[in-house]
């Protein structure tokens, strides 16, 4: 049973490939009904050469200028060439399935002609050289006609010498044939040549229709993935940190701590809010002019801020300056976030949460350290593979796993000041 899917998008591709029509009436109905083309093809070889099939024998002149019979040919033998020529007209039938074999059952036809009084035949070397060279191809056309005229000439002259046909008869027979059989090869080359031809253009542009598709498919997928992962760097770094604010006020009975603590949760949500509006504005209708990234990059400073304003003990060590790409900037402040939103959330009783960024050596190196790590901390989840994702896009390294007892270190290189121009080049090309 045929896939309702792949009919569409068959009629899909057509649609699109917009094909013009076939020029002319006839040829358009020529090619719409092969089965009937093929029928009356048949059917004219048919009468065109079953009565010269039937006419051989020895003939002797009379006084009057007639012709008699006088040494007619055995049943047998009639039958046996009239059954050739049937047998290659009807294989006309299924000459676009099978046009070696009715190429070959046409030149058996044509030893049989020789037999006759006078060298006859019908067009069915015509029509069969022709099929072999569309059907085929023009290399086959070709060496068919090499080695079946070869092979006509040899059976011709070997008829000749045994005294079974005059030479006269012999080559009429051989340059007949000869002329069948070069015109429809010649026409079949030229007509199989210009098929094939724009088959293949027709299949190239399919082909790119299809390849078209397939890159409009990556490019979707590779822009869901990178929502999903801003989503996520800002959702739960922004949650973690909410959650955290949220929890202390609620806990302590000091009303302006209470209060401090509600402002840095509203304060925290409203940048989550308007960094998620710049990062899916490239949603918008007709946002042709947004850019595929964020406007800005998360410094690590403000992170480290607001996981202090939170009540976690967040450090911050800065060596060298930031003297990098945006991309590899956007990168270390992605790292830093989600390393010290990851502490916060698996290590709860956490003493020391210490960031470390090495601007001055090469490449950039990021640490994150801290304890109180609980037995469900792991190194799978959303945000470290959208981490990773995120550093190798910038041809840069990550690794994060425990180092000691109850202690956790993410570590990450991205390229530095040297390299900086490759991650430029990177975002470029997307």
């Amino acid at each position: 049973m045929s896939n309702p899917r792949s009919r569409s998008a068959s009629l899909h591709e057509e649609e699109e490939l917009r094909l013009p029509r076939t020029p002319g009436f006839v040829r358009r109905f020529w090619a719409r009904h092969p089965i009937f083309a093929d029928v009356l093809i048949a059917l004219i070889c048919l009468i065109l050469s079953i009565a010269p099939a039937t006419n051989f024998g020895t003939y002797r002149s009379t006084p009057d200028g007639g012709m008699v019979l006088v040494d007619p040919p055995p049943l047998a033998a009639s039958i046996v060439v009239a059954a050739l020529v049937l047998s290659a007209c009807a294989l006309l039938l299924r000459r676009r399935q099978w046009p070696l074999i009715a190429f070959v059952t046409a030149y058996i036809a044509a030893v049989g002609y020789l037999f006759l009084l006078e060298p006859a035949g019908g067009p069915l070397l015509l029509v069969a050289s022709y099929s072999l060279a569309v059907y085929r191809s023009a290399r086959t056309a070709w060496t068919g006609l090499a080695i079946g005229m070869g092979s006509l000439t040899l059976i011709s002259f070997a008829l000749q010498l045994t005294g079974v046909i005059t030479l006269q008869s012999s080559l009429n027979a051989i340059f007949g044939q000869l002329a069948l059989a070069l015109i429809g090869t010649l026409i079949g080359v030229n007509v199989g040549g210009r098929k094939r031809y724009l088959e293949a253009v027709i299949d190239r542009s399919r082909q790119l229709l299809i390849e078209r598709d397939q890159q409009a498919q990556l490019a979707a997928s590779a822009e869901r993935a990178r929502i999903a992962r801003e989503m996520h760097d800002i959702v739960s770094h922004s949650l973690t940190v909410i959650v955290a604010l949220s929890e202390g006020a609620a806990a302590t009975g000091d009303r302006e701590r209470a209060r401090d603590a509600a402002t840095a949760a509203a304060a925290t949500a409203r940048g989550a809010l308007t960094e998620m509006r710049s990062m899916l504005g490239v949603l918008r209708d007709g946002a042709g002019d947004v850019p595929l990234a964020p406007m800005e990059s998360v410094a690590p400073n403000a992170t480290v801020a607001t996981a202090q304003n939170a009540g976690y003990p967040v450090t911050l060590t800065t060596i060298g300056e930031p003297n990098v790409s945006a991309a590899v900037g956007f990168a270390v402040g992605r790292v830093v976030q989600e390393g010290i939103t990851n502490a916060m959330r698996h290590a709860r009783g956490a003493t020391r949460i210490a960031v470390h960024i090495d601007y001055a050596s090469d490449p950039i190196v990021i640490r994150i350290e801290n304890d109180g790590v609980t037995d469900t901390a792991g190194t799978s989840g959303f945000g470290l593979r959208g981490l990773s994702e995120r550093v190798a896009h910038v041809n840069g390294t990550i690794h994060s796993g425990p180092v000691g007892e109850r202690r956790w270190m993410l570590r990450a290189e991205l390229p530095g000041a040297s390299e900086a121009t490759i991650a430029d080049q990177t975002e470029e090309s997307e």
